[in-house]
């Protein structure tokens, strides 16, 4: 019997692996293999291409920036201070995770566009179209991940080395120099790395506000999607690789150092009544800008005729119903729970092989699983053309699946990979040696120890899966497009308000997914105090 399910771990095992090499590996390679048959000197002395690339880095490197500021000051407002309602904060700050980069390029326009509302108000004469408008839109969407991923950091700081400075009587400005600094400067590094490849590889924003300023990704999908030209797209898909690369192995790096150091006092937070007073401002501040898009869509979608006419109605969204928005809605539905689900028991089988099987394949799976963090979806879509373009999978909503599940496969695999490794490592000796096989234990042991990293799991997956544009603009067709691809379509032919409507869709659909996560994993937690 125990050799039975040996047989049965070993053959998903390897499956898993042959998933890999199917979904990441061969498609970049036939990436590569276009990149190859380019005339890159032709393509480069193209003034559009040298000068959108030249945007592309002058956009990112700005907005990066400002993002990685302000998330800062939301984290260390969040993990510095003790103020009350900290929760709520937490929760709008992280609004614009729960709609699509395009959605915030729309929202741009209703507020400052040529006929925005705050154009309008201002008395402006021009919109934020071009270099500051593509600045404020990846901004708004890139500022949640910083703001998560430094909070992180901040959280788990060791209050130690603060203590023992207090006692010797070291000044505010020396600790922050000594202790601090060099506490924050790599995983600083690694966030600003990932923060720049998320802005650069972006053409959501740029499409809906950049008017005349293109970047790389804006003609990167034009060539693709109007001329159809793969070869040259193949270019710009491996220009994009770079950054994303270098951000890779950063985050490799800062957390093998990170790893030196483990946290053995949690941080006590000092009440600062000032620090309280700055706090609240600032971080009511960036909540109301956080919720002013998810408003902006509301008012739009149920004013009559905004802003001449206030009054209530549901025309527009009876008027969007006719375009059929329900059924592209269905497609994105059916896609975010397909690669939800699937997603889930993939990575958890992968986080089990790795983190409880050793072995030189298990070194293969975790690479693999890893890797997709520095393929932008962009990139992955374009291999997946490339690719499968000519077999049964292309056209269906299975490869949109198919390309979702890689494209956010890294974050959950790290979860799970993670709650895998805080388990006893002799559960299974002890297991073995009482008949027990791997099997009976996944299914009694590990599955309920990890079932609230599971629904976080499956909510990552569905929430990316629901708001993403970026591989699924090269996959999908008519039949199965998805609803967020609609909102440039719809704005493009000047129905605002049926774009407004599905970018409010979507931010409610994923914020009642959040919300029953968070509910079921309150639930665990509770069952756990019991």
């Amino acid at each position: 019997m125990l050799k039975q399910e040996r047989r049965t771990l070993d053959a998903i095992r390897t499956l898993t692996g042959c998933f890999f090499v199917a979904a990441v590996i061969l498609p970049l390679l036939r990436l590569l293999i276009h990149f190859h048959q380019a005339d890159i000197a032709a393509i480069f002395s193209k003034p559009m291409v040298a000068q959108s690339l030249a945007h592309s880095v002058a956009v990112s490197l700005c907005a990066t920036i400002i993002s990685v500021l302000l998330a800062l000051t939301a984290a260390w407002c969040m993990a510095r201070t003790t103020i009350c309602g900290k929760h709520i904060f937490h929760g709008v700050l992280l609004f614009p995770m729960l709609i699509p980069s395009l959605s915030h390029g729309m929202s741009l326009i209703i507020l400052w566009g040529s006929n925005g509302v705050l154009t309008r108000f201002l008395g402006a004469s021009e919109g934020i179209y071009g270099f500051w408008g593509i600045v404020a839109g990846s901004v708004m969407y890139s500022f949640p991940v910083a703001y998560l991923m430094l909070l992180d950091i901040l959280r788990y700081e060791d209050f130690t080395p603060y203590e023992e400075a207090a006692v010797l009587g070291i000044p505010r400005w020396r600790k922050f120099t000594a202790i601090s600094f060099p506490y924050l400067r790599k995983p600083l590094l690694n966030v600003l790395f990932a923060t720049f490849t998320m802005i650069v590889t972006d053409y959501g924003v740029a499409l809906m506000v950049g008017g005349t300023f293109k970047t790389l990704p804006v003609i990167m999908y034009e060539e693709v999607i109007g001329r159809q030209d793969f070869v040259q797209g193949s270019v710009f898909g491996v220009i994009l690789l770079i950054p994303a690369v270098i951000a890779f192995f950063s985050d490799l790096l800062c957390k093998s150092n990170a790893s030196e150091t483990f946290l053995s006092k949690p941080f006590v937070v000092q009440k600062s009544p000032k620090a309280n007073a700055a706090s609240y401002v600032f971080l009511t501040l960036t909540a109301v800008c956080a919720l002013i898009p998810i408003l902006s869509f509301a008012i739009l979608t149920f004013a009559n005729r905004y802003p001449r006419d206030m009054s209530f109605t549901m025309r527009h969204i009876t008027a969007s119903i006719q375009k059929d928005v329900m059924g592209y809605l269905g497609n994105s539905v059916i896609m975010a729970l397909c690669t939800a689900l699937i997603g889930t028991i993939t990575a958890f089988f992968c986080g089990y092989f790795t983190a409880r099987m050793p072995g030189r394949s298990c070194r293969f799976l975790h690479l693999m699983s890893t890797l997709s963090l520095a393929v932008p979806g962009i990139v992955l879509g374009l291999s997946y053309v490339m690719f499968f373009k000519s077999t049964w999978l292309y056209g269906t909503m299975a490869i949109l699946v198919l390309v979702n599940i890689v494209h956010f496969f890294s974050p959950p695999y790290l979860m799970i990979y993670h709650s895998m490794g805080k388990i006893n490592p002799n559960l299974e000796a002890v297991g073995a040696s009482l008949g027990i096989g791997r099997l009976r234990m996944l299914r009694g042991i590990f599955v309920p120890q990890t079932a609230l990293t599971l629904f976080e799991m499956f909510s990552y997956f569905f929430v990316n899966s629901m708001m993403t544009i970026s591989a699924v603009a090269f996959l999908s067709n008519a039949a199965t497009k998805p609803v967020a691809l609609m909102i440039n379509q719809f704005e493009a032919q000047m129905m605002l308000e049926a774009s407004a409507f599905i970018s409010l869709l979507i931010w409610g659909i994923n914020l009642a997914m959040k919300a029953l996560a968070s509910c079921l994993a309150h639930k665990i937690k509770v069952k756990e105090r019991q």
